[in-house]
């Protein structure tokens, strides 16, 4: 025990003082990364474009760099893939990183600095394990192999010492030797391109090792987790890995799965940990098991803006510090990285729940929301609701997708709710009210569209057939340990889709 206390200590003591140190001082850290960024930034193509060494303070800095989304920096990608340096980040950019984001399906290839590895990806992993090692001095983590469930995109050498590849496989690809030693299986394995072919191989693996962690995407572990019980026989995930103690998940809201693990991994001593990482950078993480928002993470070398939602369909949204935002409101997340994206908009929606320390929770996807008739309904709202009501149906859910629909004889829009159950309620009329009185309490627009069925007509619902949602990423070529389903559009496109392929 004194032992593995001490090496514990001696290995995360320094990255604990460092976060005390940027809780403590979140404006002075944020201008330092700020400083940091536009004094490397001075040195590409970009940064000559828009004048950086003429840059004094942040305020230079919006008047004179434009919002920028995945368009606006493409051409400058597209060249740095072809062997081109110097235009972004004054760095040779080595690796990309292959993703269509939750909505999109166009490919997306963010780079990845050496730098971004290092100071932001890698740093933040280590931020987050400090953190659960002061309030855990009996954790086994390091006594024991940890299992992350990455995408299934190799490493593809597109060029001269140039890769493109799912975020999870380039990180997996760079991790440092000592973090090598605990996670298993080996790079080979878990990097496979064939989907069900890895997820068999990796099974037969972990489910006879001394596994301590997982980490990914909940749905994909809860599949992962399934295949392993019935390859070993055994009951619950206790009974095949005895010292199992954390879970550290991100990409979709993890209280719609929470029961499920729970089933899965009975007893006390277990953890869950919410991440919010992406191609783009690690942003945040929770730094505290008894609250559900996120740290947001001040010294990785991303410099932060917010942009209300209100703001984004001005030609020229006013963004905001973190010095100016306000509690409990829905801001874009507005990013400046040491990979070189320069006030890029990433598509996430948050909200603060504290300002000091700054912590928040991802409320949403610019793009994911139905807004039919003025509901503004949010994934932060679609969760919470389905969740509640599951618990009070005793049902478990796997995936969901919903979208408006429009019908001239009812004379209202309604919204559809496409639901795939592993466990269905056996009252689904009482599931759907339940649903419908939660999103009315969570949400006062929707409450007040949906007031006597005048704009917006009770919800309707289709029940999925087993494995829809699961075929509808495999016939895309999405399937992988990084893909999510759509939870909301404001279109019909995808779950039209889903419904064509419901039998």
């Amino acid at each position: 025990m004194f032992k593995k206390f001490s090496l514990l200590n001696l290995a995360f003591s320094r990255r604990r003082q460092s976060l005390r140190y940027f809780e403590k001082n979140p404006l002075l850290v944020q201008t330092q990364v700020f400083n940091d960024l536009i004094k490397h930034g001075c040195r590409t193509e970009w940064g000559k474009k828009y004048h950086y060494n003429k840059l004094k303070n942040t305020h230079d800095f919006q008047e004179a760099v434009p919002i920028s989304s995945y368009e606006d920096i493409q051409p400058y990608i597209e060249r740095l893939m072809r062997g081109e340096n110097y235009l972004l980040w004054p760095e040779k950019i080595k690796y990309f990183s292959k993703s269509s984001g939750t909505t999109g399906s166009k490919s997306k290839y963010i780079p990845v600095s050496k730098k971004a590895l290092n100071d932001c990806h890698y740093r933040g992993g280590r931020s987050l394990f400090a953190s659960y090692f002061a309030q855990n001095f009996n954790s086994n983590l390091l006594m024991g192999q940890n299992f992350a469930l990455g995408g299934s995109r190799q490493l593809s050498e597109i060029g001269a010492d140039k890769y493109i590849a799912d975020v999870s496989v380039i990180l997996m690809k760079n991790l440092p030797w000592w973090a090598r030693l605990r996670r298993s299986p080996h790079f080979s394995v878990a990097c496979m391109s064939e989907w069900e072919d890895k997820l068999l191989r990796i099974s037969e693996i972990i489910a006879y090792q001394n596994i301590v962690s997982l980490s990914g995407v909940p749905s994909w572990n809860l599949v992962l987790a399934k295949k392993i019980l019935e390859l070993t026989g055994k009951k619950n995930l206790r009974e095949v890995w005895p010292n199992l103690e954390l879970f550290v998940h991100g990409g979709t809201s993890f209280e719609a799965y929470r029961s499920q693990f729970e089933a899965l991994i009975p007893g006390s001593g277990m953890h869950y940990l919410e991440v919010y990482n992406a191609s783009e950078g690690f942003f945040a993480f929770q730094d505290d098991l008894t609250k559900s928002d996120m740290l947001l993470f001040l010294n990785g070398g991303v410099f932060y803006e917010f942009i209300s939602i209100e703001e984004l369909s001005k030609p020229k949204p006013r963004a905001l510090t973190l010095a100016e935002v306000e509690l409990d409101k829905n801001y874009a997340l507005v990013i400046s990285t040491n990979a070189g994206l320069w006030r890029y908009l990433i598509g996430d929606t948050i909200k603060f729940t504290s300002l000091f320390p700054f912590r928040i929770i991802i409320s949403g996807r610019i793009k994911s929301f139905i807004n039919a008739c003025g509901e503004e309904l949010v994934v932060e709202n679609a969760d919470r609701a389905v969740k509640i009501a599951c618990d009070y149906c005793q049902a478990e859910i796997r995936e969901y997708s919903a979208a408006p629909l429009y019908h001239e004889a009812v004379g209202a829009a309604r919204h559809q709710w496409l639901f795939e159950f592993s466990s269905p309620p056996k009252d689904l009329p009482r599931f759907m009210d339940i649903l419908d009185i939660e999103l009315k309490k969570l949400n006062s627009d929707y409450e007040a569209k949906r007031y006597k069925d005048l704009n917006l007509a009770a919800p309707a619902f289709v029940i999925a057939r087993t494995d829809l949602f699961y075929d509808w990423l495999k016939e895309r070529r999405r399937v992988g340990g990084q893909a999510k389903i759509p939870r909301l559009s404001n279109d019909r496109i995808i779950i039209d889709e889903l419904l064509s392929m419901n039998n």
